[in-house]
């Protein structure tokens, strides 16, 4: 991932860059003692992508990570989030031994990284852990999946704490457990009616449970960094969500409840335990003693563990009441907070529509969403970790046309912009993060949908800078370079607006 970092009042051309998630890049998939993850063997089983590709591949980080690197330096990026992948330094859990070849792998990243200024930002878990854990024991269903996730964790702090500043326990644990235990779509496939057609699950109970012991996990984690790291190796340590931001549909009251209540069901589910040490009160109220509750002791572990909030936004929709109007069976649950969602109102849609169903091109959502989080956690210490463009899917691929992007540079002038408008207003924000560095393996979407500011050629793997990459360099060295007039429009706003908060300053 590719961004910026932000000090208070001003957003300066100071660097970032997020390259991967472990699945999405790395490839490498049995090399070197690496073990089957959970999603290796989802996609080899039923298929990823139109055309049942997987990760086995992906981008060939594994192997081209020095290239990579090379690259981030000459974009001038001096930031670097990426993710550690479990299996490959564990491939067992902790019933196993560490595997030193991929400790090593993760120093010569690091180390690497260092040498061209260019600060390592880590994510511990994001969606893949050995798939071991998950026969022996259902994985995040059971309650000894914080002890793995602990285990995993320590030996992350104590390998490379000492160069490694910023952590993230969690990447998304909101979409993880929707995705995953309530509509069945990412590994382990667990749902039911009528959310989706699983063989065996239960929609409206074990996303919570997943959730709950995810943010457990999180809380250890974040308990043994600052009692045995934190103070020696200067570090912070957090969690990612991801946020859309929830417009009511109408003007109605009952649609603005439902809007906040979205807000509630989706960010406060993580957010509320973690800087409050509680559920939010709309959850408890809908979903009774469905909702798991803390003892005294787990909510002390779990209140005040992270240092910063990490959003992923990429999208705004709006937001419909089901409480007194008929929805749709998914929506019309408790799980669901009782809320429908869309992207239009009146057969017009929010913004313009990108490569990925359901992600529209609003920027006024991420002032919005970065003030919402401000107001309701007393202005917790912010870093966009998360936000990017993906090109729409084009049946025959043009790499004249997927190269010159200027709807990717659009996109990011205008969510910048509005990012700029929230810190003048003083919001705590950090730090901002582009997905992504390069074209990259998407999940269920696989190879078609393109979020990179580089283009990765499938069949020799080489990355092309597309006219984002080379625009995204001028705007972090500050020097011109020739871009579409909507493009041009937007970072004029921009650079309005920064001068404005650096005159504040």
């Amino acid at each position: 991932m590719l961004g910026i970092w932000c000090k208070r009042h001003e957003i300066v051309a100071l660097i970032v860059s997020y390259g991967c998630y472990t699945l999405q890049v790395e490839g490498a998939y049995l090399e070197d003692g690496k073990s089957l993850s959970n999603w290796d063997v989802f996609c080899h089983s039923v298929g990823c992508g139109e055309n049942g590709e997987n990760g086995d591949i992906a981008d060939d980080h594994y192997h081209h990570f020095l290239e990579d690197i090379e690259m981030m330096h000459s974009l001038g990026l001096k930031v670097y989030r990426f993710s550690i992948s479990w299996a490959r330094i564990l491939p067992r859990g902790r019933f196993g031994e560490v595997n030193p070849a991929g400790i090593m792998f993760y120093n010569k990243i690091i180390d690497n990284l260092i040498l061209k200024g260019i600060e390592p930002f880590v994510t511990l878990y994001h969606g893949d852990f050995p798939h071991e854990l998950e026969e022996r024991y259902g994985s995040w269903l059971n309650a000894e999946m914080k002890d793995d996730f602990v285990h995993m964790a320590e030996i992350c702090f104590k390998s490379f704490g000492d160069r490694v500043k910023y952590w993230i326990t969690i990447n998304e644990p909101n979409l993880v457990t929707q995705y995953a235990y309530g509509t069945g779509i990412f590994p382990p496939s667990r749902c039911s009616e009528p959310f989706g057609n699983c063989l065996a699950g239960n929609s409206d109970v074990e996303p919570l449970i997943a959730m709950h012991n995810m943010l457990l996990a999180h809380g250890v984690a974040a308990k043994l960094y600052r009692r045995k790291f934190q103070s020696k190796q200067g570090g912070s340590i957090g969690l990612a969500l991801h946020c859309d931001m929830f417009e009511p549909l109408t003007e109605s009251e009952l649609d603005r409840n439902a809007a906040k209540r979205a807000f509630a069901f989706n960010i406060g589910w993580s957010l509320d335990p973690l800087i409050f040490g509680e559920y939010p009160e709309e959850m408890q109220e809908y979903l009774g003693s469905a909702l798991p509750s803390f003892s005294v002791d787990e909510k002390n572990l779990v209140k005040n563990s992270i240092d910063f909030i990490g959003i992923n936004h990429y999208t705004t929709t709006y937001t419909k009441d089901c409480t007194n109007s008929s929805c749709s069976p998914t929506a019309d649950r408790a799980i669901q907070g009782f809320l429908d969602t869309t992207g239009e109102r009146s057969g017009v849609p929010i913004g313009e529509l990108t490569g990925l169903e359901g992600l529209y091109v609003v920027p006024r959502g991420m002032e919005e969403i970065v003030n919402c989080i401000k107001i309701r956690y007393n202005n917790k210490p912010m870093i966009i970790t998360e936000n990017g463009y993906s090109s729409p899917v084009m049946q025959e691929e043009r790499i004249d046309e997927l190269v010159n992007d200027v709807k990717r540079i659009e996109f990011h002038t205008a969510y910048l912009a509005s990012l700029a408008r929230s810190i003048r207003g003083g919001a705590d924000v950090r730090g901002y993060f582009v997905w992504s560095l390069m074209d990259s393996y998407e999940w269920l979407q696989g190879y078609n949908l393109r979020f990179g500011l580089h283009y990765v050629d499938r069949q020799k793997l080489t990355r092309i800078p597309k006219l984002s990459a080379r625009w995204y360099k001028s705007f972090l060295t500050n020097s011109s370079y020739v871009i579409g007039k909507e493009a041009l429009r937007h970072e004029r706003s921009f650079q309005d607006d920064t001068m404005l908060e650096k005159a504040d300053a």
